[in-house]
């Protein structure tokens, strides 16, 4: 594989693409699990299908707009609809958490009307469901390349905000801290992440890369600090080695990264068992 590698752009766009999202989804994926929104992937994951199936129907019945990149228009999507869980979390204030179901469903919903307006599913909207290494093209990675420096960037200036947010929204609110630009500014980073990662893993996978990393890493991590680096290292792992199992399987990657970052949550649910049970032995002795 790495001979290739050298050769071929396609697995070249895939691997740096993969190592991008390896980073991206895990670092907002702690800020997630922590404030208990773990569906959130997946909603939004699905008004992003819509928003691609929607790309791809345009494409198909005007010729003006051919060669547009699906992404750009599920970002618009994903964006849309993590605006109006805001919108929805103001409405249901003492039910917040029914604005993710709602958008789910209506990504649903969207989907299967832009995909039946199609003529049904193309290989296209098939590599978008569970990824593809083929079709990531280098309008992705730089695409995704962007979106990782805003991210970072984000997280780097406003850190104390969104870790003050995600553990104690009423102390942040009385700290002086403006707790709805943060979580809406949060929560589009988190749009624009989803979106960008449908080529490498597939919509309907993106949000185990978000949660099962740092499922693993709060087994085993000390702190939040911790968590952060923990989740980023073990998604990295899951990625490349999804990516290597695939080439060599010649089967899409979004399951086999999936795959990957579920044995590494077991390993670690494993180790602090033997930890656990190692110290009660060494306590009774």
């Amino acid at each position: 594989m790495f001979a290739s590698l050298l050769h071929y752009e396609f697995l070249q766009n895939a691997f740096f693409t993969g190592i991008m999202i390896g980073i991206l989804a895990p670092l907002l994926g702690v800020f997630i699990v922590v404030r208990r929104l773990s569906l959130l992937a997946d909603a939004l994951s699905h008004i992003t299908l819509a928003g691609i199936a929607f790309s791809l129907l345009v494409e198909k019945k005007m010729a003006a707009v051919q060669g547009l990149n699906p992404i750009y228009m599920g970002m618009v999507f994903s964006v849309g609809g993590a605006m109006f869980i805001e919108k929805l979390r103001n409405v249901y204030k003492h039910y917040q958490e029914l604005a993710i179901p709602i958008i789910l469903s209506g990504g649903v919903g969207l989907s299967v009307v832009f995909i039946s307006l199609a003529d049904g599913f193309n290989s296209d909207l098939f590599s978008y469901l569970f990824g593809s290494v083929t079709a990531v093209s280098r309008s992705d990675l730089w695409t995704i390349a962007v979106v990782l420096l805003v991210v970072i960037l984000t997280i780097f200036f406003f850190f104390k905000e969104l870790f003050i947010l995600s553990f104690d929204e009423e102390h942040a609110v009385v700290s002086g801290i403006n707790a709805k630009s943060i979580h809406f500014l949060f929560i589009v980073m988190v749009a624009l992440v989803i979106a960008a990662s449908m080529r490498i893993v597939g919509v309907l996978l993106v949000s185990a890369l978000m949660t099962l990393p740092v499922a693993a890493s709060i087994r085993i991590a000390k702190g939040f600090i911790e968590a952060l680096i923990y989740s980023v290292l073990f998604g990295e792992l899951a990625v490349i080695s999804g990516l290597i199992s695939a080439y060599y399987l010649d089967i899409a990657p979004g399951g086999t990264i999936v795959i990957f970052s579920i044995i590494i949550l077991m390993i670690t649910i494993l180790y602090k068992k033997l930890k656990l049970s190692i110290r009660k032995k060494a306590s009774r002795g």
